[in-house]
């Protein structure tokens, strides 16, 4: 028999191209990758990285053995799953991935409320931006994750995920106090087509709304500053460098130089829940899906000239 984790650690190598890759993603040094490795080797007689010239190719039987991988732990959830549900209660380790945003506007407290009913359900919580939280899923590093996309920003599924949808967070633009747009009831994107704009990089999804909404204005926002973490964005939106978008999911008390205004149209993002459909049956699965939906945050109406809500 094959140990189980140096073949996860080989599978993470061929999705990832690389032992650093394959390191960071399952969280180990690229040491302990390599060394995962040699043993696999060793127990399969084979040789399964070609390193030349500093890069790493997987050999045909590497590839093989990542292929078989893949069934190995599709077996194996589904025997689990089936466990669970003879027991008729969810067991075992669960691992859910969240962005920030959702982290602290409720998935908290739905892990908090799980742990009161299902003391024999071990989750964990692993943040993570929606695109690589997919990723997690789809490799069988989580085995749920929240997730969200934009009105005009669809996010892209493998057709081997189910996906529940959990409800819907509305964005606002904040800007800087004395800002001569501070005092408005609404703003549009026209309003805000010269702004410097503070926000996250290329590649998030938060990026490419932004993006987006401008492009009908014949507009490229200009993106001053690329700041990954919403409370990060506040601090320099209290300085007064630029203004922002800030989701009223996991949003807290802003300083008082911080208006925020409603736009219109009302920026939105979708939040859902996705999994491995493999694991549908799985009742650790369908409670957590009940634990979010319950703890769902119900909006509060928006004052346009205050800080915080």
């Amino acid at each position: 028999m094959f140990d189980l984790n140096r073949l996860r650690a080989l599978r993470a190598v061929a999705t990832h191209g690389s032992v650093t890759g394959a390191a960071a993603a399952l969280g180990y040094t690229p040491s302990a990758i390599s060394q995962q490795i040699a043993k696999l080797e060793r127990e399969t007689g084979s040789e399964l990285l070609d390193r030349q010239g500093g890069k790493v190719e997987l050999t045909p039987a590497a590839w093989l053995l990542a292929e078989a991988t893949d069934e190995v732990v599709a077996v194996l959830e589904r025997a689990r799953s089936r466990l669970e549900e003879q027991r008729d209660q969810p067991t075992g380790r669960l691992v859910l991935a969240a962005f920030p945003t959702a982290c602290r506007g409720f998935t908290t407290a739905a892990l908090a409320g799980l742990a009161r009913h299902h003391q024999a359900l071990d989750c964990r919580l692993v943040e993570s931006d929606p695109n690589r939280a997919i990723s997690l899923v789809v490799r069988g590093e989580a085995d749920l994750a929240v997730v969200h996309d934009w009105h005009n920003t669809p996010l892209a599924l493998p057709a081997s995920l189910s996906v529940a949808e959990l409800g819907e967070d509305i964005a606002d633009v904040a800007l800087p106090e004395g800002h001569p747009l501070a005092d408005r009831d609404v703003v549009t994107p026209y309003d805000l087509r010269e702004e410097r704009w503070i926000g996250q990089g290329p590649g998030a999804m938060c990026h490419e709304w932004l993006v987006r909404s401008f492009s009908g204005l014949g507009v490229e926002p200009d993106i001053a500053y690329q700041i990954e973490e919403y409370e990060s964005q506040v601090s320099l939106l209290a300085a007064g460098l630029g203004v922002t978008l800030l989701p009223r999911l996991g949003r807290g008390a802003l300083p008082p130089t911080v208006r925020v205004v409603p736009m219109q149209p009302a920026p939105s993002r979708r939040l859902s829940a996705v999994w491995r459909s493999q694991a549908d049956r799985r009742p650790a699965i369908h409670a957590t899906l009940a634990a979010l939906r319950g703890h769902w945050p119900i909006s509060k109406p928006l004052h346009p000239t205050r800080g915080a809500e």
